[in-house]
């Protein structure tokens, strides 16, 4: 199940690096991972400072 960016994005970018598929950009208000694309490895997890991705 791919990973998804909650409300409490702050749009630091951390997570944007960490992403082997270069599954997450930028969005209207905050990043944003694409499921068709994202492999589930929760690299982008691990890098968020505030908690705010989670699997989907």
């Amino acid at each position: 199940m791919a990973y998804v960016i909650g409300d409490s994005c702050v749009s630091c970018g951390a997570c944007e690096g960490q992403c082997p598929v270069g599954a997450i950009s930028m969005g209207d208000s905050h990043f944003e991972i694409d499921a068709d694309t994202c492999i589930s490895c929760g690299s982008c997890a691990g890098a968020c400072p505030t908690g705010a991705i989670s699997e989907g």
